[in-house]
């Protein structure tokens, strides 16, 4: 990796080291190529709100991805993840990126409750059946449980069983006892299995793809290791990548053409969606 590239890492690194959202990389993506659709609501609260990425040149297949960013349930905005919907949309994906309500506004299970919002939103409004979930750190959390079976897509008039599949980067599926004073108090206990996913990886079950850095301390391998043994186990499709010395960081920033290099998320997630 070029001295500039590693810079460029090591500051994302910074902005996303609390979990918040990174705006550095966007910096270096071209705006060509899709169209964006900023501000919509799809709720009545100010953090309800997504922005829509179009395609220039859509795929036949009319694959959309909905994509929820991480920081912790407690910070974030869709503004900064630019360089991720670039990635899809550029390869003909149409891409949701939704807001949604954070600590200490909300605690669990509203974020989820949004997620299963703005889904039901790209259903209504994108109109295709070949709708994916995605997510980053507590993002891919919210995309899991989307997946999982649990009652969250039904409750908002979704069917679950007919989403194209789940991608999460280094989540949060198996994390429990809570020990973060801050955490117990979004979830509302120590140690509570109703927060996790792998409590709910039964069948029917969705494709998944589960990525994640061998070297995140942040997130701990085991929890999509684990996730996939289980999604395995209920009969489901699973694919599990392992990035050998990656962080939690970059799992993401991978995503963004000018780190691509530094892991192969981009072109697995590609290549995942491709598949189905």
């Amino acid at each position: 990796m070029t001295l500039a590239r590693r810079a460029l890492l090591a500051g994302f690194a910074g902005l996303l080291g609390g979990c918040s959202p990174a705006k550095l990389l966007n910096v270096t993506v071209s705006r060509q190529g899709f169209s964006r659709e900023a501000d919509i609501a799809y709720g009545t609260d100010p953090r309800q709100t997504l922005d829509l990425y179009r395609p220039d040149k859509p795929r036949p297949d009319g694959k959309t991805v909905v994509f929820f960013y991480g920081g912790s349930w407690d910070s974030g905005s869709k503004n900064d993840y630019l360089f991720v919907a670039q990635a899809l949309a550029s390869n003909g994906h149409t891409v949701v990126i939704p807001d949604y309500r954070l600590y200490p506004a909300v605690r669990f299970p509203a974020f989820v409750d949004d997620g299963a919002r703005a889904v039901r939103w790209t259903v209504d409004r994108v109109g295709t059946d070949k709708i994916f979930v995605m997510g980053h750190s507590a993002g891919a959390h919210i995309a899991l449980m989307l997946a999982a079976n649990t009652p969250y897509l039904g409750a908002a008039g979704v069917d679950r069983t007919k989403l194209g599949g789940a991608i999460g980067l280094a989540g949060p599926y198996d994390f429990l006892p809570l020990t973060s004073a801050k955490l117990i108090a979004i979830f509302g206990a120590a140690n509570n299995p109703e927060i996790e996913a792998i409590t709910f990886a039964k069948a029917p079950l969705p494709p998944a793809l589960l990525i994640h850095g061998t070297a995140d301390t942040t997130v701990y391998p085991r929890n999509s290791t684990n996730l996939a043994a289980a999604w395995r186990a209920a009969g489901a499709s699973v694919e599990m990548k392992l990035y050998p010395n990656i962080g939690h960081v970059d799992v993401v920033a991978a995503m963004a053409g000018l780190l691509s290099g530094r892991a192969p998320t981009r072109a697995d997630v590609l290549t995942w969606l491709d598949a189905r």
